[in-house]
Order: structure tokens, then C-alpha cells, then sequence
């Protein structure tokens, strides 16, 4: 949605007549657990029999959850979307391009299908076998818990950016590479019984940081660039007394909190090479399932409270009604964003060039038609679509 503003500048005497176009975005995130696990009968820890077929293969039976998952999207109609748990098959994409192609292009009980032209799902650490033993059971090699990223298969737990603005390809930052160790200060797990380090050197000096990955993803609007950065650290869960998976989840967030300030960036270098974090001019939003909050769970809660007090990022806090009377005894509810009660899931505006008009989370009351669409964990996802109105101004 744009609008078109006109007004004067004095300059040395003169009037300069200026055109400024405001352009209205939404810009949403939404987990939509759409992995392979989500399509298979299993429980934790037990062998999972899925591969790289079964989002396929569910994506082709017209599956009524990811009929629902298309139909929230369509309800809140985002001009970019960042979906969390998206398994990543091949660099054909044939699973995000059949899921464009033949869910959101077409009408979702009566909603109006959605039309996204341009899109952006790279490579991730999940289910990349590192030939190491990360998860300590004196085994080197064996997926899900040996991978670079907890995941029974490459790509498994991937990331896809949808748009309906060009993205500069050409300008994409991945960091799927970035070793850990190469973070100055680094929360290395440390062994609470002999104090000593819990990863072995060889493996603290290949492990990478991101679970799965980090992007800068620059997306074209009005010939103005918005960076869309992207990341699904860690869950700060699942491991022992050293607390290697909350660590983790702290330098993932860490990672953007010293990507965004420009004093703290120059040790980051992306896959290709190039130094440095995201230029002081540019505008951002930062989006994803981050896995921590700062007054729930347990997460290390100074990384995600850094970057949410960073002074370069307005944190305007969505909310519903609906969270808040699914936990009525928890004082945070109406900011949470999953079923079982946590804010986890963030769109984050930078304060430079973007003003924040309005925001909230699709998640319906039950009293409301639409709470089909999230009444269990079936019905779509554990997490909620988070979204932000956004005002950007370009001038001519």
C-alpha cells in the first residue's frame, strides 16, 4: 500500500519541492512445523522413520493442516513471511514451490489466495552430519544428534523467506558456516564436574554456532532495501548440567545483537567471505522462532534482553486475548506465542526508516470460527503467526 506526500525544504533561500512515497508493509514469522516429524507417528527419542520425501509426500495428499497453515497466512495477508521449520529438500525447492503453487495460490475456505513471486530458502546445519560426536554418546556420525544442527536428514527444520517484493538475491548474507569458537567470548559448555571443557578441542574447533542458519536477506521495496534477518537458534533444552544447547541459543541471539552494532561486528564473516555486519544506514527486521524469552523457560535470559533493549530495535511487544486467557496465571500470557506458553517467536523493526503502525499474533478466541484453525497441535502449529504493520518511507 503506498501513499504519495509532497512538501517544501528550504535550502539556501530556495524551496525544494520533494516527493515521498510511504509504503505500508506486513511482515510476519510463523514456526509451521512443517518438518518431517510433524507427518510421522513417533515418539521422542524413539527411531523416526521419515526422509526428505515425507514434507513431499505430505504436501501432495492435500494435507488439511497444511491447508489450514495456508489459510492463516491468507487471513493476515503478509507482504513477507519468515517460515520457521520448513524442511529444506534440494536447491530446486520443489516442496516451498508446491506449497506456493498449490496451497496459498489457491483459496483457503474462502479466503483470497495469496500471491508470492518471489522467495528465498537456502541451506541450513540441520541434519548435516559432522562426523563428530556432539551429542556425547561416544558415537561419531550418527544423525539426528551428531549433525551441525539437531535434524534427521539435511535441511531437516529449514527456513523459507516468502515475498511480494523482489529480493536481491545477488546481496543474500548466509552464515551457515561461522564456527562458534570464532565468537570473541563465546559461552563454551563447560563439564559442572571437572570444570573442564565439555566439547573435545576438535570438535569445539569445527562446530558451527548457528543450529541452523543465519541470513541477511535484502528485500527490494520502492528501490529501498529492507534487510530481513533470519534465524531459528537452538531450543535451550535437551542436554545435561554443561547447558551446550542454552549456550548455543544465547550466542545465536548474540549473534544478531552484534551483527546490528557496528562496533562489535568485525570478527563476523558470512560463507562467501565478507566481514563486517549489516551497514549502519540500512533498515532491518529482525524475525524468527528464537527460543527464549526473557521471563519464561530456560533460556540464558541476558542474550535475548540485549537484544531486545538494543536501542536500535523497537520491540512494540504483540499480544492477543487469546494468549492471555489460554495461561490466566501467568502474567505474560498475552505476549505469548506458542501453545504450551511462551513468547518465542519475534519481529523486530529497526528504528532507522521504519515506523511500527500496528502488530499482533494470529491467534483466534474460541468462541471465533476461525479457532479451528489452532484449537490443538494438528489444526496447524505449536506456534502462533506474529506480524508487524510497517510504515517505510522512500523518497523520490
Amino acid at each position: 500500500m503506498k501513499q504519495l506526500f509532497r512538501f517544501s525544504l528550504l535550502v539556501s533561500g530556495l524551496f525544494i519541492m520533494a516527493n515521498v512515497q510511504a509504503t505500508t508493509l506486513r511482515i510476519a514469522t510463523f514456526n509451521v512445523s512443517m518438518e518431517a516429524l510433524n507427518y510421522s507417528e513417533h515418539k521422542r527419542g524413539e527411531a523416526a522413520n521419515v526422509s526428505t520425501n515425507t514434507l513431499a509426500n505430505a504436501l501432495a495428499s492435500d494435507h488439511q493442516q497444511i491447508k489450514n497453515i495456508a489459510e492463516i497466512i491468507q487471513r493476515v495477508n503478509p507482504d513477507i513471511i519468515l517460515l520457521n521449520e520448513f524442511d529444506y529438500l534440494n536447491d530446486n525447492n520443489q516442496a516451498l514451490k508446491h506449497f506456493i503453487s498449490h496451497y496459498l495460490n489457491k483459496s483457503q475456505h474462502d479466503q483470497k489466495a495469496i500471491e508470492f513471486p518471489y522467495f528465498y530458502q537456502g541451506p541450513v546445519n540441520t541434519g548435516i552430519n559432522s562426523g563428530l560426536d556432539l551429542d556425547g554418546d561416544g558415537v561419531k556420525g550418527k544423525l539426528p544428534g551428531d549433525g551441525y544442527g539437531y535434524g534427521h536428514f539435511p535441511g531437516h527444520f529449514g527456513m523459507a523467506i516468502l515475498s511480494k517484493y523482489p529480493i536481491d538475491i545477488d546481496n543474500i548474507r548466509s552464515f551457515q558456516h561461522f564456527k562458534w569458537h570464532d565468537m570473541p567470548n563465546a559461552l563454551m559448555p563447560m563439564d559442572p564436574a571437572t570444570n573442564k571443557p565439555w566439547y573435545s578441542k576438535d570438535v569445539w574447533q569445527k562446530l558451527r554456532l548457528s543450529s541452523k542458519s543465519h541470513w541477511d536477506v535484502p528485500v527490494m521495496v520502492n528501490g529501498k532495501a529492507i534487510h530481513v534477518l533470519a534465524s531459528h537458534p537452538t531450543p535451550p533444552v535437551f542436554d545435561g548440567p554443561e547447558d551446550r544447547n542454552g549456550k548455543r541459543n544465547h550466542d545465536e541471539i548474540r549473534f544478531w545483537q552484534d551483527y546490528i552494532s557496528a562496533n562489535k561486528a568485525s570478527y563476523i564473516y558470512d560463507d562467501n567471505g565478507q566481514t563486517g555486519g549489516i551497514k549502519a544506514n540500512q533498515a532491518f527486521v529482525l524475525l524468527g522462532d528464537l527460543n527464549a524469552t526473557t521471563v519464561d523457560g530456560n533460556a540464558i535470559k541476558t542474550g535475548i534482553a540485549s537484544l531486545l533493549n538494543n536501542p536500535k530495535i523497537q520491540d512494540v511487544m504483540p499480544q492477543s486475548q487469546a494468549g492471555k486467557l489460554h495461561k490466566p496465571d501467568n502474567i505474560n500470557a498475552k505476549n505469548h506465542t506458542s501453545n504450551w506458553g511462551m513468547r518465542v517467536d519475534y519481529v523486530l523493526a529497526s528504528v532507522l526508516g521504519l515506523t511500527v503502525n500496528d502488530s499482533g499474533i494470529f491467534w483466534p478466541l474460541e468462541n471465533e470460527e476461525t479457532y479451528r484453525l489452532i484449537k490443538d497441535r494438528k489444526a496447524s502449529s505449536d506456534h502462533r503467526l506474529v506480524w508487524l504493520e510497517l510504515e517505510l518511507e522512500v523518497k523520490d
